[in-house]
């Protein structure tokens, strides 16, 4: 199979709300991306017709939450995973910081950064 990400995904996992107009829901964080993010299916979610969620999330060990606008992309048995959108300036500023410290080199991500502006200016 070709892989067809452009983002460098990092493991990170914590408890997350996914919500939408017509509901909440309390699931995982599975990965995540300067892109998506990636989300373990709650039993009780089913999909509606509008594809687009709120996920908020705290990072670990501090009360810092990350809130971002998504739309699903792919649903399946037991993930959801979905682009982001939107996202605060402070939010992606975590997630910016977050991925920094774990892809491994500055030159890595600056090339992420620079490929998630350039989607944007599309």
């Amino acid at each position: 199979m070709v892989e067809r990400r452009h983002f460098k995904r990092i493991m990170y996992q914590a408890p997350a709300t996914l919500s939408q107009s017509d509901g909440q829901w309390q699931t995982d964080v599975r990965d995540l991306s300067l892109q998506g993010i990636l989300l373990t299916r709650p039993d009780e979610w089913h999909p509606s017709e509008d594809d687009n969620y709120t996920i908020r999330f705290c990072l670990h060990e501090c009360d810092i939450e990350l809130t971002m606008e998504t739309r699903l992309v792919e649903n399946c048995e037991d993930y959801l995973r979905m682009q982001i959108h939107h996202i605060d300036l402070d939010s992606a500023s975590h997630l910016k910081r977050l991925v920094e410290l774990n892809v491994g080199t500055d030159e890595l991500l600056h090339r992420e950064l620079e490929h998630l502006t350039d989607l944007h200016h599309i």
